[in-house]
C-alpha cells in the first residue's frame, strides 16, 4: 500500500494510464540490483529511486575520483574518497527516504554473482568492462533473472534487455547477451574510458533510458528491448535499432550447451 506521502510525490505517475496505482505498487514490491554506480549507473540508481523502486541493491567495489564527476553525478565534490556504494546510498535517501537501499561495496565476481543476484527481481548493468558485462550475463540466464545493460564509446552507446530464460510468445527462445556479442574483443583492442575519454552527458542519455526500461519491465507497459539493441549515435543524434534472435550456436542456452556455470565462462 501506498501512504499519503507516497501517493503525493509518485501522483504524475499515478495519473499515467499505463502505471496507475497498481503500476507504482509494482516499482514498491521490486528489488532491482544495479552494477556499478559510475556514469551508467548514476542516473539509473537517481532514476530509479526517485520513481519508487522499494529497494535498490548497488554493487560496486571503487571509490569517489576528481575524475568522475563529470559524469556520475549521483557523486558529489565532498565525496571524493569515499566509497561509491556509500556515496550513492547516501544520495538517494536524500532524494527519496522511501526507498530501501543494499550496498555491496565488492566487485562482482564468479564466486559471488549467483548469490547476489538471486536477491534481486532484475538486474541493470552499468558495468564498464568486457569481463563483468559477460558475468552479469551469464549469471543472470543461471539465475533466471532479467537483465536490461548498457554500454558507451566515446560518442555511441547501446542497450537492450535480456531475458534468455524465457520464452517469447510465438515458443522460441528469447536470445541470450552471447547471442548478440559471442565473444568479448580481444584484450586491449577497446581503448578504455580513461584513455579515449567520453562524452559525459552521454552515460546521463544511456542510464535514463536504462532506467526507463526497468521502470517498463517491471510495471509492464510498451514494447520492451528483448531481442532489440538500441544504438545511439551522438556526433549525428541517431537513433537506431538492430533486432537479433535466438543463436543455435549460443554456448548458453544453445543445443550444444558449453557454459553449465560460471566457473567455465568463454
Amino acid at each position: 500500500m501506498l501512504d499519503s506521502d507516497e501517493l503525493e510525490r509518485y501522483a504524475r505517475h499515478i495519473v499515467l494510464r499505463e502505471v496507475g496505482g497498481p503500476g507504482q505498487a509494482a516499482l514498491k514490491r521490486a528489488r532491482v540490483l544495479v552494477v556499478g554506480a559510475g556514469g551508467l549507473g548514476a542516473p539509473v540508481l537517481m532514476y530509479l529511486a526517485a520513481a519508487g523502486v522499494g529497494t535498490l541493491g548497488i554493487v560496486d567495489d571503487d571509490t569517489v575520483a576528481l575524475s568522475n564527476l563529470q559524469r556520475q553525478v549521483i557523486h558529489g565534490t565532498p565525496e571524493i574518497g569515499d566509497p561509491k556504494v556509500a556515496s550513492a546510498a547516501a544520495a538517494i535517501r536524500r532524494l527519496n527516504p522511501h526507498v530501501a537501499v543494499e550496498t555491496h561495496a565488492t566487485r562482482l565476481i564468479a564466486g559471488n554473482a549467483l548469490a547476489l543476484i538471486g536477491g534481486y527481481d532484475l538486474v541493470a548493468d552499468g558495468s564498464d568492462n568486457f569481463t563483468t558485462r559477460y558475468l552479469v550475463a551469464d549469471a543472470c540466464y543461471l539465475a533466471k533473472r532479467p537483465l536490461v545493460t548498457a554500454a558507451v564509446g566515446t560518442f555511441d552507446g547501446t542497450l537492450t534487455t535480456i531475458r534468455a530464460h524465457e520464452r517469447a510468445p510465438g515458443g522460441a527462445l528469447n536470445p541470450t547477451y552471447r547471442c548478440l556479442f559471442p565473444e568479448p574483443p580481444p584484450a586491449g583492442s577497446v581503448p578504455a574510458c580513461a584513455e579515449a575519454g567520453i562524452l559525459g552527458a552521454l552515460t546521463g542519455v544511456l542510464g535514463s533510458m536504462m532506467a526507463l526500461e526497468v521502470i517498463r519491465e517491471i510495471v509492464g507497459f510498451g514494447e520492451g528491448l528483448v531481442g532489440r539493441l538500441l544504438m545511439v549515435d551522438a556526433r549525428s543524434m541517431r537513433f537506431e535499432t538492430l533486432a537479433y534472435a535466438w543463436d543455435p550456436a549460443n554456448p548458453l542456452s544453445g543445443e550444444h550447451p558449453t557454459i553449465h556455470d560460471l566457473s567455465m565462462p568463454k
